[in-house]
């Protein structure tokens, strides 16, 4: 059956979907996180959930489910190490990119879950639907599929009907140097294809986290997709291992981000995309266009310890 319409009605004509899903002492909330999966209009998915050295009871909940849905639960055992959120993410495409037969994946076309959210239940039909737009046949295209989301607090109760207004996010600033300054893909929300897979991996360990490198490798090469759509219930609490922040009333990212930047102090979390910035350009050396390659060159240099050039070749970057 063709895979260029996938709809509530007809849930299993695309192409099976794995869930990549890392967990550490997750027990509080994993339980309503499957059982939303569990409850999609798009069934033609698999689980794949690796453990990071939980001490809690998420291993026992896992093995519940396993036990209970071993057609829908695949657990990934390896030494149980904690690699942290993008190790072992990374961990997890590797697994299905060379396990794709065993997992009965005609192709990958996979996402990334946290332990914490609850998803729509159109989510995975929703992002399927829009990547084989995207792909309009051509599946030799990377697509990163990517939405909005809902912030709500631990007990589901709606902070802001849109993550990405709360966070003053500017989701029309898509080119690979927005995309190499500042990541604007949430990777709990992300689908994507196989392409994109075996171009973005191996995932090194320069990258800040895994869905940022993905992101950039869809800009550079390929097509990200925003569904403006909130799909996912993004759950605050204690242990977040990123959240949401809102921005403060009346301040845009501009205004907001760029003043922070702009102030005569080295700021940290430049020095961080500098580092992964060069890193891109040395994993793709050969493959990038020139605009590419000055956009990350005026990100590299943004190491600099002199503030006012650190300023500078930012505000020249994201001209680029």
């Amino acid at each position: 059956m063709s895979e260029s319409v996938v709809s509530a009605r007809e849930p299993n004509a695309g192409p099976r979907v794995a869930i990549l899903l890392s967990t550490y002492n997750g027990a509080k909330f994993l339980a309503e996180q499957i059982d939303s999966l569990l409850r999609q209009t798009y069934s033609n998915w698999i689980l794949l959930v690796r453990d990071d050295g939980s001490t809690d009871a998420t291993v026992a909940i896992l093995a519940d489910y396993a036990s209970r849905y071993p057609q829908k639960v695949h657990r990934v055992e390896d030494d149980s190490a904690n690699r942290g959120a993008s190790g072992s993410f990374s961990l997890l495409c590797e697994y299905v990119q060379g396990n794709k037969e065993a997992l009965g994946l005609e192709r990958v076309v996979a996402c990334f879950c946290d332990q914490d959210d609850v998803w729509s239940e159109t989510k995975i039909e929703a992002g399927v639907s829009a990547l084989l737009r995207a792909e309009a046949g051509d599946k030799s295209k990377p697509v990163i599929v990517h939405s909005d989301l809902r912030v709500v607090d631990e007990e589901l109760v709606m902070i802001a009907p849109s993550f990405a207004r709360y966070q003053g996010l500017e989701t029309e600033r898509r080119r690979f140097a927005n995309l190499a300054i500042s990541n604007l893909v949430t990777g709990c929300t992300a689908l994507f294809n196989e392409a994109l897979l075996d171009l973005a991996l191996p995932i090194p360990k320069r990258a800040i986290m895994h869905d940022w490198w993905f992101a950039m490798s869809a800009a550079a090469f390929g097509e990200l997709v925003y569904l403006p759509e909130p799909s996912i219930d993004y759950r605050q609490h204690g242990a977040n291992t990123i959240g949401a922040k809102p921005h403060r009333l009346g301040e845009d990212t501009q205004t907001g981000f760029v003043a922070r930047v702009l102030r005569l102090e080295r700021n940290a979390h430049l020095v961080e995309v500098a580092i992964q910035a060069r890193e891109f350009a040395r994993h793709f050396s050969g493959r990038l266009t020139p605009q590419q390659r000055l956009a990350l060159w005026l990100c590299s240099k943004m190491r600099t310890q002199n503030p006012l050039l650190q300023r500078t070749y930012y505000r020249l970057a994201r001209r680029c």
